[in-house]
């Protein structure tokens, strides 16, 4: 017998919450492909080889999130396209930062075929790196959470 899902949805915690929402594998990766500029449910089907049913509820779980949008494909079509939102454009770091931690820690040297490249240049991008609002490199330890009473006066929100 499967046990209950917790919410996280509820937790004072960033990443609780935005795992509540895009948690699961399927979830990102329909992301990644609207990303690529995939659109429709048969395109996310294709690519991802999904089941319809698991297809169509995390496409409704991120419509609902607010992450996608859906919206007449063209005038007159009797199809809907799925559309990032600003708040599912946002996600992008976030896929990116999984990519580059997928390309230094899950392929062996030489295996990988593909790098991230801005789209018209083709240059490689950076690595992701960490700083504090004033522009100050910080490192992965160099980091922590306090409530906003305790944050510098700049931070406060």
């Amino acid at each position: 017998m499967k046990g209950k899902k917790t919410d996280l949805g509820a937790l004072d915690c960033g990443i609780a919450r935005a795992l509540s929402v895009i948690g699961d594998w399927w979830s990102l990766l329909i992301i990644r492909d609207a990303f690529r500029g995939e659109k429709r449910f048969g395109e996310f089907q294709k690519n991802l080889g999904l089941a319809r049913n698991i297809l169509s509820a995390r496409l409704k779980k991120l419509v609902d999130a607010g992450i996608l949008r859906t919206e007449p494909e063209s005038e007159g079509s009797a199809y809907n396209a799925y559309v990032l939102t600003e708040k599912g454009e946002r996600l992008g770091v976030v896929l990116l930062s999984l990519w580059q931690w997928g390309e230094e820690n899950c392929f062996s040297e030489g295996e990988l075929d593909r790098v991230m490249v801005e789209r018209h240049s083709k240059e490689p991008l950076a690595r992701l790196s960490l700083s504090t609002q004033s522009g100050r490199a910080i490192g992965m330890r160099d980091f922590t959470t306090v409530s906003k009473a305790e944050a510098l006066p700049a931070t406060r929100q």
